[in-house]
């Protein structure tokens, strides 16, 4: 089991994930907040959300004094140590959004999410952190009939929504060998929204991008309740080295959320893991190809995924550890060895090759997911309170949006994002236990059993159907 990480220990933080020993140590001394402090605007989360926002609020306005808490370390959550994919996904589906806000709405978020691949892309570049972002695109694999017909239809739907190829397209067999050389592949779909990056790299590098412009960011942080402003007074956040008033505070704690008082059913934290292989050989790259490093899933209900790292790694990720009761999170549950090799047999299964090679990593963590599985992000003005989340995994790419659109209701620019159909969005809350810890570990079995009967069957699985419907998608 992977021990606590201890405040301070480097070699502690590099052990999280893969991408995290990419990160030089001594860790920057980062200071913990010691003392009462005013500012503008507090932002509690060193995550990509928070990070972003705060990128986005000193570009907007550099005269604001924005301070960043972080219990731990920039980056320590999700966002060192997903699977680095940077795409257009939404947790909430086109159809979902079209159903809930209208076809204009929701082609208006899709483009949004498109656009932010390419924001992620320049931003980096700009602030010079190289996170070995390359845009080659996502193929998600067509292994069985059943998975055949489930994403023509969804290429159907797409066009009925109004997208086209280059959107996503359908590749035969022959097209999808010359992307990836993964077993059993009947065909694929396509998006060239997509790009693979190495997300520590990008979150510690936007941490010092953000302090060189003048924001405060203090870890070892604990935060131990946001207050909501009330009678013309300012909101605040209690920490245990002091009190921050600011004008604005923004939560960005994402599967953290549950932690603080008053919000412990508003998101689940659920784990996902993840493995990776030590760099693999020319050889077998020129058979596995993935030239452009597109990264890869397939259409399973259970989700995979997986991308070609810089250094020829494959890291491979999928969903399928428990949701533990009482939303807790503990780094004890960072590590399922039977999740860890059902990752290994499945990755082996799409590159048999891979069974001679060596598997040199294999970490996890929590994200967050909100009860009807829509991401939002608002600002309420008569408290001063911000927030942005629950993207269901999907936040590599989200969070920056998120960040840009937060920057953009605190200062009041009346632009585009600030339109969109997941601004103030609230979603509902999650059931009390034990129901919670019922529903969600049912619907993760949910899946299993439907992959199962759709390998034996050979049709699509009328459970994850229903199961489909009861979330809203």
């Amino acid at each position: 089991m992977a021990p606590a990480v201890t405040p301070g220990a480097a070699s502690g933080y590099q052990r999280l994930s893969l991408w995290w020993e990419a990160i030089p140590v001594p860790l920057p001394p980062r200071p913990a907040l010691t003392e009462d402090l005013d500012v503008d605007v507090c932002i509690v989360g060193a995550g990509f959300t928070g990070l972003w926002t705060a990128h986005a609020l000193a570009l907007a306005d550099p005269s604001l004094r924005v301070a960043v808490l972080e219990r731990e370390v920039a980056g320590f959550g999700a966002s060192g140590r997903n699977g680095g994919w940077c795409s257009a996904l939404f947790a909430t589906s086109d159809a979902a959004l079209a159903r809930r806000h209208g076809v204009d709405a929701m082609r208006a978020m899709r483009r949004a999410m498109q656009e932010t691949v390419d924001v992620v892309g320049a931003s980096a570049a700009g602030e010079g952190i190289d996170c070995h972002f390359a845009k080659g695109g996502s193929v998600d694999l067509v292994r069985s009939e059943a998975q055949r017909t489930r994403s023509l239809d969804e290429i159907d739907e797409a066009r009925s929504l109004g997208f086209g190829e280059d959107d996503v397209r359908w590749l035969d067999a022959d097209e999808t060998r010359r992307v990836i050389g993964a077993a059993g592949a009947l065909g694929a779909t396509f998006t060239p929204h997509c790009a693979a990056l190495q997300p520590a790299l990008l979150a510690r590098g936007l941490a010092d991008a953000v302090v060189r412009r003048g924001v405060q960011v203090y870890e070892h942080t604990e935060v131990l309740d946001i207050r909501a402003g009330e009678s013309g007074d300012a909101p605040s956040v209690l920490t245990r080295g002091g009190t921050v008033r600011a004008e604005f505070v923004v939560r960005a704690t994402e599967a953290w959320t549950p932690t603080l008082p008053g919000h412990a059913r508003e998101i689940v934290p659920v784990y996902s893991l993840m493995v990776a292989t030590e760099p693999l050989s020319e050889a077998f790259w020129a058979r596995a190809g993935l030239e452009d490093r597109t990264t890869f899933a397939d259409h399973r209900h259970m989700i995979i995924y997986g991308q070609r790292t810089a250094d020829d790694r494959i890291a491979f990720g999928g969903r399928g550890a428990p949701y533990h009761f009482g939303s807790t999170i503990s780094p004890n549950f960072d590590r399922e060895p039977a999740v860890h090799a059902l990752l290994r047999q499945t990755l082996t299964e799409l590159f048999p090759e891979v069974a001679g090679a060596r598997f040199t990593h294999a970490w996890g963590g929590p994200l967050g997911i909100p009860r009807d599985w829509h991401s939002s992000v608002g600002l309420d003005r008569a408290t001063g309170l911000a927030w942005a989340g629950g993207y269901v995994g999907d936040g590599v790419s989200t969070t920056n949006l998120a960040g840009r659109t937060l920057a953009d209701l605190i200062t009041g620019a009346d632009t585009r994002l600030v339109h969109l159909p997941w601004v103030g969005h609230e979603s509902p809350a999650w059931e009390p236990e034990p129901l919670r810890w019922l529903g969600v570990n049912a619907g993760l079995w949910t899946m299993k059993l439907a992959d199962r009967s759709e390998t034996r069957r050979g049709r699509p699985s009328r459970l994850a159907g229903t199961m489909g419907r009861l979330l809203g998608q």
